[in-house]
């Protein structure tokens, strides 16, 4: 049980970190990639930064899980 948590944490944290980059910085991001870029100035975000945001937020819960749970396990 162990084994499948700590596979499930190095996934995670390898995905945290494509999302996290993936990001609009002050300069651009994914929206900008696929250009909604005049559309994130204007105003709001764009529906790939949105689903972006969803997405982080989903894989970050199951890190935190996956944390606390081979904390629990060790």
């Amino acid at each position: 049980m162990t084994l499948i948590f700590a596979i499930l944490l190095v996934i995670t944290s390898l995905l945290m970190l494509v999302l996290v980059l993936m990001h609009k910085g002050k300069g651009g991001g994914l929206s900008d990639m696929f250009g909604g870029g005049v559309s994130a100035s204007v105003g709001g975000s764009s529906v790939a930064e949105r689903n972006l945001d969803r997405l982080t937020i989903a894989v970050g819960l199951v890190w935190a899980a996956s944390i606390v749970a081979l904390g629990l396990l060790v």
